[in-house]
């Protein structure tokens, strides 16, 4: 099992500068996967939870790819109605070779509407529009002349029964996101459940989950990948059982003013990082 970082690519700490540094701690800590989010236009709506500046995605990641050799970079997740779904297969592909195949992408269908008018695209159609991009990437990926040889993992993002039926039918993973432990074993039982109705593979499980050390054990009630160090790492062990390929570790707590010290959670990810390489487990 393969584990991943979301790196906070907005707020009043980020610069690229610091997401340099994010980039030297994920690659030096040993993670699999360096992933971000995106948004456009930094409506009202956004700014409350992931304020300016933002950085955004394929340029952002593409300039990391030139700063790191080993760590894939993806998108967690790349909201598909912003961009014409031809303009992301051409962005994709190039970002795909241009780091040498280390792409996944990561994509969902949105929420914030007020961004959803500024670009001019519709909130009420978003999910035909993921499907549509979806068809559409692999389609043209298809045209290997033009697009090249590269393979890139689609993940769909969401955590909805109709982004469950998207990854089965189009995607090769499902990408739900911080949810409790409970609620993930129950939706793994969902997806096969839906996957034999629709009579499609099981896509693969690959969460996204909060991380967030605390001194002390925390109830039943907190979310996966919160709580002490034990917790957390029984977490992690639960979610191998379960048959997830990757975990991706989110250390944004939710204020965006975490992103003006980033010492905090660079200190969790190091912190379960030693004990991961003292676990028997293959993470």
């Amino acid at each position: 099992m393969e584990i991943g970082v979301n790196v906070p690519n907005f707020g009043p700490g980020t610069s690229p500068a610091r997401l340099r540094d994010w980039a030297q701690v994920v690659e030096g800590l040993g993670y699999d996967l360096l992933m971000m989010s995106d948004h456009v236009v930094i409506t009202p709506d956004v700014a409350e939870q992931y304020p300016a500046p933002f950085y955004e995605p394929f340029t952002t990641l593409s300039w990391l790819a030139g700063l790191t050799s080993r760590v894939k970079l993806g998108t967690t997740v790349l909201i598909a109605p912003y961009r014409h779904p031809l303009l992301v297969a051409r962005m994709a592909a190039n970002l795909a070779e241009l780091s040498d195949d280390r792409l996944i992408l990561g994509v969902g269908a949105g929420w914030a509407q007020q961004e959803f008018a500024a670009l001019g695209t519709s909130h009420e159609t978003r999910g035909r529009q993921t499907t549509d991009l979806l068809t559409t990437l692999r389609s043209a990926w298809s045209d290997t002349a033009d697009y090249g040889k590269t393979t890139i993992p689609l993940w769909v993002g969401g955590n909805s029964d109709a982004a469950i039926r998207r990854a089965i039918r189009y995607g090769d993973a499902w990408h739900p996101l911080r949810q409790s432990l409970n609620w993930l074993r129950a939706a793994t039982t969902r997806v096969g459940s839906l996957a034999a109705a629709l009579d499609r593979p099981v896509p693969l499980f690959t969460p996204r989950i909060l991380l967030r050390l605390t001194p002390e054990p925390l109830p039943d009630s907190r979310l996966a990948g919160e709580g002490s160090i034990k917790q957390v790492l029984a977490d992690l062990d639960v979610l191998r059982a379960l048959g997830a390929s990757t975990v991706v570790l989110d250390p944004f707590v939710g204020d965006p003013a975490e992103t003006l010290h980033p010492e905090a959670a660079w200190q969790s990810l190091a912190t379960l990082a030693a004990h991961l390489t003292r676990s028997p487990h293959d993470a």
